[in-house]
């Protein structure tokens, strides 16, 4: 009998949770009858039939218009159904963004046919929110605001971009390894010594003083940022698409199979290894094209538009938003490309050395038997030793993803309230999860070890808090 039922059990399957469609639309555009068409500005997949299209999107609107009499300040979030949850954004009046995705799906086999169990509780509202909202702000950054697109050409205008925008960055969605990082949408720092510190900083000022048309500067190592002149919203934005699309599609071939991601030997000489990662492929060729793609910050007040320069040094990129006026030329990449490379290469083994002592500090106090999340709203600093580097297809956790979902419960508990808490959870077998939240800052951390009791648990978090973050947590 015990054999049967295993067999019986390797043939389920889970079918893990997909984009079922993704939509945007304004009710003020078709507000008669036999206009609901004219609503809809963007819907994917593009293929389905007229009438389910303003079916699904009336469906909504009507949704959003129940929801709201119960609540007129704060409008619908999402909505459970057995098969799938639909989630909504307004990111500006009038304008609702909707994501539907299907539930994870548990496939069984009965008398040879297979049946469906849809697991409707699997999928955490915060984290796919924060995946919708990021769609805007990842449109935002490339595009400007609706309203924008709607003042430079109307409808047409908007629905142009929409599509241009939404068709590729769709097929980036892995829906199937979205977690609590994406709630936080954090930035990783890279610490550094006060002296290795100011000779960026003094870099940096000296080469925005010489580029006289570079605005902004961000400097980032190995994916971790060091130096920024952005404000934060637009950092942690352009942060995200450098890290998980920018940065991946450039990997260098020679890097790649390699363990570590930096080379030891820095030459002597002052020669550089600079690239342009955004514009000119050939500093050399007369003919090479300089485009630069456009980005907007600052959207809420003053509205900058700039063009996005990332050059890279070895393996220290950072990216130049410019003045938008006029697109830099070749000249000046050229300009660029002799002022900061050869600087570049000599803060590189700065870094680089600094990178090695992080490196066997951290190795030295290795426990295998706790991995956390560290977050802080402040100044957004992200640490997690739960994920394995983020490809641009998945981030990799670590650990099992009924173990995630219990952080992403930890997580939605702490934002109801305002006060400090502390919330320790008995998982799986050998496992415990502890969720610490203190003013701005929020540590989860998952241990697996044997027959241990509560007071034990607590007294190893103590000990994780003490060596990792140097007291600054909480006050126990």
């Amino acid at each position: 009998l015990r054999m049967a039922a295993a067999g019986a059990a390797g043939q389920e399957k889970q079918l893990a949770p997909t984009l079922l469609s993704f939509f945007i639309y304004n009710p003020k555009l078709g507000p008669k009858e036999g206009e609901e068409e004219k609503k809809i500005l963007f819907y994917h997949p593009n293929e389905v039939e007229k009438n389910e299209k303003i079916r699904n999107v009336g469906l909504c609107e009507a949704i959003v218009q129940f929801t709201r009499t119960f609540s007129p300040t704060k409008p619908a979030k999402s909505l459970h159904t057995q098969k799938n949850r639909q989630f909504f954004h307004e990111p500006e009046e009038n304008f609702w963004m909707v994501m539907v995705v299907r539930n994870p799906i548990i496939e069984k086999h009965k008398d040879g046919k297979p049946v469906y169990e849809y697991q409707e509780e699997e999928l955490l509202d915060k984290v796919y929110s924060s995946v919708l909202q990021q769609c805007y702000s990842m449109y935002k950054l490339f595009n400007g605001t609706f309203l924008k697109a709607m003042q430079d050409g109307g409808v047409k205008v908007l629905k142009e971009r929409l599509e241009k925008f939404f068709h590729r960055y769709l097929q980036t969605l892995h829906l199937q390894s979205c977690d609590l990082l994406d709630v936080f949408c954090g930035i990783s720092f890279f610490p550094l010594d006060k002296m290795t510190y100011l000779k960026i900083q003094s870099f940096i000022n000296r080469m925005e003083e010489s580029l006289n048309i570079v605005k902004y500067t961000a400097f980032l190592y190995n994916d971790q940022l060091i130096w920024s002149g952005l404000e934060q919203d637009d950092m942690r934005i352009l942060y995200k698409y450098l890290t998980t699309s920018l940065f991946p599609r450039h990997m260098e071939p020679e890097l790649a199979g390699r363990d570590s991601p930096i080379r030891a030997e820095m030459p002597g000489n002052l020669q550089h290894y600079g690239r342009f990662l955004t514009g000119p492929l050939n500093l050399n060729d007369p003919d090479t094209k300089c485009r630069f793609p456009k980005i907007f910050v600052n959207t809420d007040d003053t509205y900058e538009e700039l063009h996005l320069i990332v050059y890279k040094n070895l393996i220290s990129p950072f990216s130049l938003p410019d003045t938008a006026s006029i697109p830099p030329t070749l000249e000046f990449c050229r300009k660029l490309d002799s002022i900061v490379g050869p600087q570049l290469t000599v803060l590189a083994s700065d870094i680089c050395e600094q990178y090695n002592i992080n490196k066997r500090i951290s190795g030295a106090e290795k426990e295998p038997q706790f991995k956390f999340i560290y977050f802080n709203h402040m100044n957004l600093a992200e640490k997690s030793t739960i994920h394995m580097r983020k490809t641009p297809s998945v981030s990799l956790a670590s650990v099992h993803p009924d173990l995630m979902k219990i952080l992403g419960d930890i997580n939605s508990d702490f934002s109801r309230v305002d006060e400090d808490e502390e919330i320790i959870v008995k998982a799986m077998s050998d496992y415990w999860v502890v969720g610490k939240k203190s003013d701005q800052r929020e540590l989860y951390v998952i241990l697996n070890q044997k027959n241990v009791n509560l007071i034990e648990v607590n007294e190893e978090v103590k000990k994780l808090c003490a060596t990792q973050f140097n007291n600054i947590f909480f006050l126990d």
